[in-house]
């Protein structure tokens, strides 16, 4: 007998793709994975390149496994829903061929080209820069594809268009080989290509030619149909289905980034702000309404839940310091962890600005580097992680604070993404650092907001409130505690001026009383 309906939800990660099943009744049925690599140059570490062939090979290996794990015949999945990290940018060619690898969401090769877009709009009064948070960053599309050309003069005569991650991979799947048929995401587009109907969509061509000629037709060549992820891509095409398992003709929505969708998966509503803290952390938001808000690197309509004004910030690394620490002390990070419990607020009389990976928000300046104060003779690698982890509760609180000085609603703060589910320490610092209860999903949630639009596409459930009713998981609380949450009150305003201070905004005037009050705070002393 055939099984009730079943959809599928994919995430692409950094690192490796993860497919979800989901009965027809919101209950994971089961996941399965596969890995494929990221190309880095230790001559350029701004490199960060993935080939969309490996990532598509390993999309249908990863289908065999779920399906054959689970028991579930692919014949009874009945939609499949997309999201991947971005901005990820490929450039194509006739048939969206790819010219190139992906430019992914951490490669910072696009430094210069970011810094002479921003200072273009703004000269020019562009109103598409305000809502990107005042500057337009490295990681993001327009910054991408001027690179790209900038450095691939033989190839430019090839060049047809450029599409993000969660679009190339719709297309692929759906047959779409005619960029005027591609269905674009507008979480995709409006965070990381200043597309906003505001402006009627993109920005002006003549503003972009003026920011390099490179640029001239641009705007009608990143073209297509701009869409939330309420509405169809296409259908799976055959010869995809047989790769996948599956039956040809299921419908795919519009894709969306994996921060976005991970938040409604961990449950976001009005009033929540989630945390996804993975490699980097994105923090995202939703409201009815919301105006400009300085720092924050996008305010869209419809990015995250179709009907709300979607609302992003992030940290550039989270996982990635604490992986790195590990490395540099030539461990793994799971040993290295072993003891943090017992670590408590400003023990360690370190205090870190983790700025490795650059300022994501709300600075937004990829030439800021990680700083770390308190060093004595005695110190470890471990007492460093702790202090890492402080130093990403502390920006997170600097964020939240941003957010709401800017009118978004902050009632309930999530922690999803992969790291939260596997360190409690990390939450209940979280929780002291913020003075606010940290709810984080009981279970793994990657995957399950590819899994509420693939619902809604098959017409499972009727918007994104009634599939996260049924999908969601319950949550684990984590209370602040008090003497923690104290201390950490008296080192977040030493963090906020060295911030500010360091990332070039406002002076630091107490700089020679940054050092005693660590070691004060470390050896447990009072004001």
């Amino acid at each position: 007998m055939s099984m009730p309906s079943v959809v599928a939800g994919v995430d692409f990660g950094t690192l490796s793709v993860r497919v979800t099943l989901f009965s027809d009744v919101g209950r994971a049925l089961g996941h399965g994975s596969a890995e494929y690599p990221l190309h880095r140059r230790r001559d350029d570490p701004d490199y960060a390149t993935q080939s969309h062939d490996d990532q598509m090979a390993a999309l249908a290996a990863a289908f065999k496994k779920v399906l054959a794990g689970s028991g579930v015949k692919g014949e009874d999945v009945v939609a499949l829903a997309i999201d991947t990290t971005g901005s990820s940018v490929v450039m194509v060619g006739e048939g969206l061929q790819p010219l190139s690898e992906y430019y992914l969401w951490c490669d910072h090769r696009a430094k210069a080209e970011a810094q002479e877009i921003t200072a273009k709009a703004h000269r020019d009064g562009v109103e598409a820069i305000d809502w990107c948070g005042g500057v337009y960053s490295h990681e993001w599309g327009f910054a991408k594809v001027l690179h790209w050309l900038r450095h691939n003069a033989e190839k430019r005569g090839q060049f047809v268009t450029a599409l993000e991650h969660c679009d190339m991979v719709a297309a692929t799947l759906t047959g779409v080989t005619d960029p005027k048929m591609v269905k674009r995401s507008v979480c995709a587009m409006g965070h990381k290509w200043m597309w906003n109907p505001r402006w009627d969509g993109l920005p002006a061509q003549d503003f972009l030619t003026r920011v390099d000629p490179l640029f001239d037709g641009i705007r009608a060549k990143i073209n297509g149909t701009f869409c939330t992820s309420d509405k169809i891509a296409g259908k799976l095409a055959p010869g995809w289905a047989e790769k996948l398992g599956l039956k040809p003709g299921i419908p795919i929505p519009v894709g969306a980034f994996d921060a976005h969708w991970d938040a409604l998966g961990a449950g976001c509503k009005i009033g929540d702000v989630v945390n996804v803290v993975g490699t980097s952390t994105c923090i995202i938001a939703t409201a009815k309404d919301v105006g400009l808000i300085p720092g924050l690197c996008g305010i869209v309509p419809g990015s995250v839940d179709p009907h709300l004004m979607g609302i992003e910030a992030g940290l550039s690394a989270t996982g990635d310091i604490f992986d790195a620490i590990a490395k540099r002390a030539n461990t793994k990070i799971a040993e290295l962890s072993r003891g943090l419990e017992n670590y408590r607020a400003g023990q360690t009389g370190l205090l870190r600005l983790t700025w490795d990976n650059g300022d994501r928000t709300v600075l937004v300046r990829p030439d800021l580097g990680g700083i770390t104060l308190g060093w004595n003779l005695l110190h470890t690698a471990q007492d460093e992680l702790f202090a890492a982890i402080e130093g990403t509760a502390f920006h997170t609180r600097l964020i939240l604070e941003r957010m709401a000085e800017g009118g978004v609603p902050i009632e309930r703060i999530i922690n999803g993404g992969g790291i939260p589910q596997h360190n409690p320490v990390l939450n209940q610092v979280y929780a002291n650092v913020l003075g606010k209860p940290v709810l984080v999903p009981d279970g793994v949630p990657t995957g399950f907001g590819a899994g509420i639009f693939a619902s809604m596409a098959a017409g499972l459930h009727a918007d994104v409130a009634a599939a996260q009713a049924a999908m969601c998981l319950p949550f684990r609380t984590f209370q602040p505690d008090p003497a923690a949450h104290a201390v950490y009150q008296r080192l977040y305003p030493m963090f906020r001026e060295l911030y500010l201070g360091f990332g070039g905004v406002a002076a630091a005037a107490n700089l020679g009383s940054v050092l005693p009050e660590l070691r004060k705070i470390a050896q447990g002393g009072s004001h």
